[in-house]
């Protein structure tokens, strides 16, 4: 599978709020490190993240590129409120090894109604 491929596969079940589903594309000692946040490291911790997530707000990913160049797949997102991001995912024997994203957590937290971090 292309880091291409891998990434198409990534929104599908991101949109479909599967953390189980969405940990298995993840090496057992990934990184997900969403810079808005501290990084998680390996696949448990990311699958948790990803149910955490999928359990406090409704979260769409909306592609508008994804680009292959080598080991390395980038996704230029929005999500239907207007939020917009990136990410970079580096594939290793068909599984991500590390993941680096790009947001605006306090607009997300706002459009989201969430509590804002107090330090």
């Amino acid at each position: 599978m292309t880091p291409k491929v891998l990434l198409e596969k990534w929104v599908a079940l991101f949109n479909a709020g599967n953390a189980e589903a969405l940990a298995e594309l993840y090496h057992i000692d990934a990184i997900n490190h969403q810079v808005a946040n501290d990084p998680i490291e390996g696949k448990d911790a990311i699958k948790e993240m990803f149910s955490t997530e999928f359990s406090t707000a409704d979260m769409t990913c909306i592609v508008e590129n994804i680009f292959e160049d080598g080991d390395w797949a980038i996704l230029e997102w929005k999500d239907p409120l207007g939020l917009r991001g990136c990410g970079f995912f580096k594939i290793v024997d068909g599984k991500i090894k590390f993941q680096r994203g790009y947001w605006d957590k306090l607009s997300f937290l706002r459009m989201h109604n969430l509590p804002f971090p107090t330090k």
